[in-house]
């Protein structure tokens, strides 16, 4: 028997024991190092996805880990081998994966909400998930690598250019991860963020900040551009202010990135989208090559990943993480080590 964190739903978190699951032909079993608090497990302890995960549920899929056993027809992998997931599994027989969009798969199963994650020692997963890490990448900083992957996911279908002015409203873990890489990418990047310390730890990470409660962004943005607007703007807030300034902050066809999962529909200025001819973008998860991009840059050293991490807690903080991940204070990134 293995230790686990188990979702019983009404916000409630049981340490455990389970049975772990040998792996199958082409599965791998992982033993987990670290494994990230994300916004969809918060979701979830909410009381948001209810009826989609079954309970108890291991809910967990940011994670590290090494590998401890390989089921048959495994090739290109070894037992030991440091190694993150990428945590979907297509069907492949929907239109979607049909037209080679199998990230975005109709009926996708996504590892840790539809089935079992990683708040468990040892996880078994569908080789094909599996993506090694470089020696010199700590299993800390691995953790991260599933959030970065969207990050560049995101830079990359915005087509993000040198000199680019882009704002990214939200600077949250994915917000602040966003920005990093369209920085990275030559962007002129500026994050809209209203907590105070998150303001001041995007600022320590070598990003310009600003709280629009104090700032009028859309007039900073004009008197940089000149009155003609930002490039690109990456709505990861969720909120019904970042969806209407987005809009007032775009250039003629300019284009807007929804990075968010907004959980109600908001207001959209569809006359402005009509009268600038701008553009919208829907991303979501990430494609092999986001999941490599994003371990080159981990590995590279090109982004402060340290500043990222606020805590790690053992499996038993979990519950504590989501309170104070619910209190919007300071935290960032909470990574549990298992």
């Amino acid at each position: 028997m293995i230790q686990a964190a188990f979702y019983l739903g009404n916000r409630s978190i049981r340490l455990g024991e389970i049975q772990p699951r040998d792996p199958a032909t082409d599965e791998v079993q992982i033993k987990v190092s670290h494994c990230g608090i994300c916004g969809t497990d918060l979701h979830i302890f909410h009381g948001a996805l209810d009826k989609r995960v079954s309970m108890p549920a291991v809910l967990g899929h940011e994670m590290s880990g090494t590998i401890h056993a390989l089921g048959d027809g495994v090739a290109g992998l070894a037992v030991g081998d440091s190694v993150a997931v990428m945590p979907i599994a297509p069907c492949n027989d929907c239109p979607a994966c049909a037209a080679g969009h199998n990230h975005i798969c109709h009926n996708l199963n996504f590892l840790g909400i539809d089935t079992p994650g990683a708040f468990q020692s040892y996880w078994t997963v569908p080789a094909h998930t599996v993506h090694r890490i470089p020696d010199n990448l700590s299993l800390m900083h691995g953790a991260l690598l599933e959030p970065l992957a969207v990050a560049c996911h995101d830079v990359r279908l915005a087509d993000v250019q040198s000199g680019d002015q882009i704002v990214v409203v939200g600077g949250g873990p994915i917000g602040i991860l966003v920005a990093l890489v369209a920085q990275h990418a030559g962007g002129r990047v500026i994050v809209s963020e209203i907590n105070p310390y998150r303001v001041e730890l995007a600022a320590l990470m070598g990003l310009e900040t600003v709280n629009p409660n104090e700032t009028d962004l859309v007039d900073l943005i004009m008197s940089r551009t000149r009155g003609a607007g930002a490039d690109i703007v990456f709505e990861v807030s969720g909120s019904q202010a970042g969806a209407a300034v987005m809009t007032e902050l775009l250039r003629t066809r300019g284009l807007a990135v929804i990075v968010a999962n907004f959980p109600r529909n908001p207001q959209v200025d569809l006359y402005r989208f009509f009268w600038r001819e701008l553009r919208m973008q829907g991303v979501r998860v990430y494609e092999s090559q986001d999941f490599a991009d994003a371990i080159a840059l981990a590995a590279g050293g090109a982004l402060p990943l340290d500043r990222i991490i606020t805590d790690v807690r053992p499996l038993g903080g979990l519950k504590s993480g989501f309170e104070d991940m619910e209190q919007g204070g300071k935290v960032m990134k909470i990574l549990l080590e298992l």
